[in-house]
């Protein structure tokens, strides 16, 4: 159970000892600072513990705040500041040296055993931890008061100043991610963070909610797959309100502080079983009314979400330690000053279209249209926002200049996935001339994607999967620290997976397409899980997962080779083996580290994803 150290002299009417137990601390008076020191150290080392100033004044979320919030390992507020178990010694550390200074305010016998009066210990502790270089959070508290009045007068109006702001106005308010898009913004968001309040009131978790948003949407999976109008409208209605409470489930994080590793895993690889899950429950109603076969478009749908999302992270980890001196690219300065235009916010949000645009349109579609437009639409819409983001970006790239540190360098390497292949080369052939790496993963990509495309199963494509192999080594053969190396993950990702997609359609049997789905299915798993990973500051998956799946040049050349040597159905059977075969691989080694993490007490962590 949390404890709360109470520090300095107890003020007449205050109310914080109720509030500290409210949120679920033990709170145990300190008459002195040695007294505080000596709680501090009965608290157990696994529980959370604060210290907090008798005289505090302010809301109690601002108290939330500093004192719940799982991601941070020390936090503090005026008057208030805590610790996980991570932070414990460098609390301990700072409070033993007030105790022994004095606390710095000049009080006689610190160092003689005289007790030492503790007003103000909370704010000398938080001094302490920042003289000693210790990360201490500061949430942005906005509206919210958090005080330590030193007189009757500022106590006075400081309750006043509480009593003026509608404390749960703010925390609903905030419960909300900013940046969000159009539709989510407008339409989900003004009362699904109600829906969150009511969870929050009833004892859910953002757990369940992502569960329950995750069986909505595979339920109006199942609804599209009976390719009834019926079922096609039934399926636009309920994967809207599987993204109502894809939104609910981050908001009552938000609202309640409910941060967890295996929530933020829960939640970004949910987003991506519901939305894939229903593209195969389109293409199924599909075929199952007799009408179209889709499959094509569906698995094209998931490898441009997929490598449009490629695009995004390794351009994100790329940016994310650049070199601060660098400078700013004048695309960036140009959409900074697009924001200030509040309609120009707008439209750029829609045209990138973001999760909430995105199934809006496939749920009115698929309630409305086919399954056939709806895909088309998407498709269309998905390839004009990726090539809108993806120049941005190059621009941006061009033009600053930015100085990669290894470690971008090492995520970018991470999410490339090169396999033994690919890593023997690297060994086997130094890297010599110009640094080519970008335009080396375009080229091999663009030769094994054209065979594909024009010669189907073939052994000419086997040969052109060797060459794209040859260029991927040379792509990785030195670290990716250039302006631009950060295309090369995505590209990597394009080559794989359009080659699974052209050589299935190619194929001429029915049933190979989803066989393809259920490999592509597999494989982004695979690398979306990479990604969390890596923000999770977890590192990548084990080496040996990546040997057993072949990395992307072994299966893309496994492909080729099988598409050559078999029959169509007998290449059916090949895929369908190879997807449960890497999906039971990839699934079981993700659960295990996940669960692994949450259980061993890894720091809780919120990944926002995808803007919504």
């Amino acid at each position: 159970m949390p404890t709360a150290i109470l520090t300095g002299q107890p003020v007449p009417g205050s109310s914080i000892e109720g509030d500290l137990r409210a949120l679920g601390f033990e709170v145990r008076p300190a008459t002195d600072a040695a007294h505080a020191e000596t709680l501090l150290a009965r608290v157990p080392e696994e529980d959370r513990v604060a210290v907090v100033d008798a005289r505090f004044v302010g809301h109690v979320h601002a108290l939330r705040l500093a004192l719940t919030d799982p991601r941070f390992t020390l936090a503090a507020i005026p008057g208030a500041v805590s610790a996980r178990a991570a932070g414990r010694q460098a609390l301990t550390r700072a409070m033993a040296r007030e105790n022994s200074a004095g606390g710095g305010n000049g009080t006689p016998g610190a160092g003689d055993g005289t007790a030492v009066v503790v007003d103000g210990l909370a704010d000398r502790i938080t001094a302490a931890l920042d003289a000693d270089g210790a990360e201490v959070h500061r949430p942005a508290l906005g509206s919210l008061v958090a005080a330590v009045p030193a007189d009757p007068q500022a106590r006075n109006e400081a309750r006043q100043a509480v009593a003026a702001v509608d404390e749960e106005a703010v925390r609903l308010k905030s419960a909300v991610k900013s940046g969000d898009g159009l539709f989510t913004t407008y339409c989900i968001s003004p009362y699904s963070r109600y829906i969150a309040r009511w969870c929050a009131r009833r004892g859910l978790t953002p757990n369940q909610v992502t569960t329950a948003s995750l069986l909505t949407a595979l339920i109006a999976a199942g609804c599209a797959a009976t390719g009834t109008r019926g079922g096609f409208v039934a399926a636009g209605v309920l994967l809207i309100a599987s993204f109502v409470l894809d939104c609910t489930d981050g908001q009552l994080a938000r609202y309640s502080l409910q941060y967890s590793t295996l929530g933020a895993w829960l939640d970004a690889t949910f987003d991506r079983a519901k939305e894939f899950a229903f593209y195969a429950g389109l293409a199924l109603g599909a075929t199952h009314g007799g009408t179209d076969d889709v499959w094509a478009l569906a698995l094209g749908a998931m490898v441009l979400q997929t490598t449009r999302h490629m695009v995004d992270f390794a351009f994100i980890e790329a940016q994310q330690d650049a070199d601060a001196t660098s400078a700013a690219a004048p695309t960036a300065a140009l959409s900074e000053r697009l924001d200030g235009v509040g309609w120009s916010v707008w439209v750029r949000r829609v045209i990138i279209l973001p999760i909430g645009e995105r199934w809006a349109m496939i749920a009115l579609l698929t309630a409305l249209t086919t399954p056939r437009v709806t895909f088309c639409a998407l498709l269309a819409w998905m390839a004009f926002a990726t090539l809108y983001t993806t120049a941005g970006r190059v621009l941006r790239s061009v033009t600053r200049k930015a100085r990669r540190t290894d470690r971008a360098a090492q995520a970018l390497a991470d999410l490339a996935d090169d396999g033994p292949v690919v890593q023997l080369l690297v060994r086997l052939v130094p890297a010599t001339g110009p640094r080519v790496a970008p335009l080396a993963a375009a080229l091999g990509t663009a030769a094994v994607l054209l065979a594909a495309w024009s010669w189907g199963p073939s052994w000419w494509v086997v040969l052109l999967a060797g060459l794209y192999t040859l260029c991927a080594a040379e792509a990785v053969s030195r670290p990716l620290t250039g302006p631009l190396d950060w295309l090369v993950p995505p590209l990597f990702r394009a080559g794989e997976y359009g080659t699974v997609l052209l050589l299935a359609a190619e194929s001429g049997v029915n049933g190979v397409l989803p066989a393809a789905f259920g490999l592509v299915a597999a494989v982004a798993y695979h690398h979306y899980d990479t990604v969390y990973r890596i923000r999770g500051n977890a590192g990548a998956p084990p080496a040996w997962l990546v040997r057993a799946t072949g990395g992307h040049e072994g299966r893309t050349l496994l492909v080729t080779v099988l598409a050559a040597l078999l029959t169509a159905p007998q290449f059916e059977v090949a895929l369908t083996a190879l997807a449960v075969a890497v999906a039971a691989l990839v699934l079981a080694e993700s659960i295990r580290f996940w669960v692994a993490a949450h259980q061993g007490g890894a720091p809780a962590v919120h990944d926002e994803g995808e803007t919504a």
